[in-house]
């Protein structure tokens, strides 16, 4: 017979398993274990056994010889299960995609709770929760070293969201009004249903609503949908307006790769009847039906202010998917890529980035043909290029399309003749490049809220390919007729958008650019 009572002795303790905490109880239980060993075999055949916690003073012996073996080293460790409290409306499935795997495939308790981090912080992201609570505790005691993983959850008491907001821009009539109402959950996917309303005060509009659904269990990427109503008024600048109407779909996406599909069903027209051909030929309606590939990769320590690190994103769009006669055909491609080199002192960096994109129509005779005026590249804008990634857009001290093929528009027999103006046409091929040095300000008030100044340079131009133009292209002209600026600034960046006040001196560009010297307002989102 055993000693009825034994004393403990932490020296000969058995190294520590996951299940011990239900395994491992005092010797002073033996004997009580011995006379119920019929019960027990009774018990160890039903899945809902339970067992008696083990003193206070055992779990803390435990405790402290778990964490003595971690400090020396890797602890070995087994996932036995994921168990998932306290989601009533959110399908199970949804949370064990987001965490099962990664848990799983620890080997070690340092392992392990690194990745229970990780699943804690992905949970909260998906926006579901109020609240995410993930426990460690003993798995069955005829599996040694295993452990289940307790997630639980408290879901989100209010499922209905909106907000309202006006977006101001330094240039006129580019501000506009925007409100959206959002339900969270509704079929209990983590599904995000959204509709939004956009009235911009240069007569844009656009009306939309969506569906986003993180994961469906036959799919592994997030799925999402979009129809929309737009309108765009550009009768000021190129003489047409815009309408489409259309549908989105989020085909494939992950942390680097994105593929989409468009389908829009587009009208130009030009109410002034002022445009000529080159505009004109591409009045009436037209079917845009595209696919998209966006590879992105993004290792910049920040998207507001980069003080380190790298970006580069590619974009490939094909349109002309559909068998109709008014598809739009066209190969669309973009490079971008950014560099930011910390200096070492007062948080200075230097940042570069150069961007490029072309645009060619297929089918029989392409070459003749013309590329659609939205899908072309116009350069110019109220955005500051360090947050402007995806491909040519902006450039400091040029207006929205404000630089690049330009022709008059017609003649007509009026008093205001004089005032017609002409038309940016846009081109098939674009190129910018930026350079920019942002340092700290010596006051330690600017340094706390994140102000500093910058000082910085770009240079772009954009030219046309189709209708025979390539004929008439050099690299040479070129390089020539690329518009520069230079200037310095302040920037005050927010968790929302970065704002700039700088002032902008134009180095080089032509009569009919929209260029302007002087001190410029900039308000731009990370792209």
């Amino acid at each position: 017979m055993p000693d009825p009572d034994p004393k403990l002795d932490p020296e000969n303790q058995q190294p520590y398993n996951a299940n011990d905490l239900d395994e491992e109880d005092d010797d002073d239980d033996v004997v009580e274990e011995e006379e119920d060993d019929d019960e027990e075999d009774i018990d160890d055949e039903d899945d809902d056994v339970s067992f008696e916690p083990s003193t206070p003073r055992a779990v803390r012996l435990k405790m402290d010889a778990l964490l003595r073996r971690m400090l020396v080293g890797p602890v070995s460790i087994h996932v036995h299960d994921v168990i998932i409290k306290g989601n009533t409306k959110t399908k199970g499935y949804i949370i064990e995609a987001e965490a099962s795997e990664a848990l799983k495939k620890a080997t070690t308790m340092q392992e392990l709770l690194r990745a229970s981090n990780a699943v804690n912080s992905r949970l909260r992201l998906l926006g579901l929760f109020d609240s995410v609570m993930i426990t460690l505790d003993s798995g069955p005691p005829e599996i040694p070293g295993s452990a289940n993983v307790i997630i639980e959850v408290r879901e989100a008491r209010n499922w209905v969201s909106g907000d309202i907001g006006a977006y101001i821009k330094a240039e006129p009539k580019s501000s506009s009004v925007e409100g959206s109402i959002k339900h969270k959950n509704l079929l209990g996917y983590g599904d995000l249903w959204d509709g939004s309303i956009a009235y911009g005060f240069d007569h844009s509009a656009e009306v939309s609503a969506g569906v986003y659904m993180p994961r469906l269990k036959a799919l592994v990427a997030p799925v999402t949908a979009r129809a929309y109503l737009l309108t765009q008024d550009w009768l000021n600048l190129s003489s047409y307006k815009e309408r489409s109407v259309g549908l989105s779909l989020g085909l494939f996406s992950n942390r680097y790769h994105n593929v989409e599909y468009h389908l829009a069903w587009r009208t130009l027209t030009d109410p002034s009847q002022m445009s000529l051909s080159s505009i004109r030929m591409q009045l009436g309606h037209n079917l845009l039906s595209s696919l998209k590939y966006t590879f992105k990769i993004d290792r910049r320590n920040s998207l507001v202010r980069p003080t380190r690190g790298y970006a580069f994103v590619s974009k490939t769009q094909i349109g002309g998917l559909a068998p109709d006669s008014h598809s739009l055909r066209f190969l669309r491609q973009e490079f971008d890529l950014r560099c930011a080199i910390p200096l070492g002192f007062y948080r200075a960096a230097l940042n570069f980035g150069i961007s490029s994109g072309v645009i060619v129509p297929w089918g029989k005779g392409f070459m003749n043909k013309s590329t659609p005026p939205p899908e072309r590249f116009f350069l110019g804008g109220n955005l500051s290029p360090i947050c402007a990634l995806g491909g040519p857009k902006a450039l400091w001290g040029f207006k929205t399309r404000g630089l690049g093929p330009w022709e008059p528009r017609r003649q007509v027999n009026d008093e205001n003749a004089a005032a017609v103006g002409g038309d940016f046409l846009g081109g098939d091929l674009a190129v910018t490049a930026l350079a920019d040095l942002s340092f700290d300000l010596p006051s330690r008030w600017f340094r706390e809220k994140g102000i500093h100044a910058h000082v910085f340079a770009c240079a772009g131009n954009v030219a046309k390919l189709t209708v025979n133009e390539y004929r008439d292209f050099s690299i040479q002209k070129f390089k020539e007729s690329f518009r520069s600026s230079v200037g310095v600034g302040i920037v005050i960046p927010t968790s929302l958008f970065r704002m700039e006040i700088n002032y902008c001196y134009i180095l080089k560009k032509f009569d009919h650019d929209r260029a302007k010297a002087g001190f410029w307002l900039t308000f731009s989102r990370p792209s």
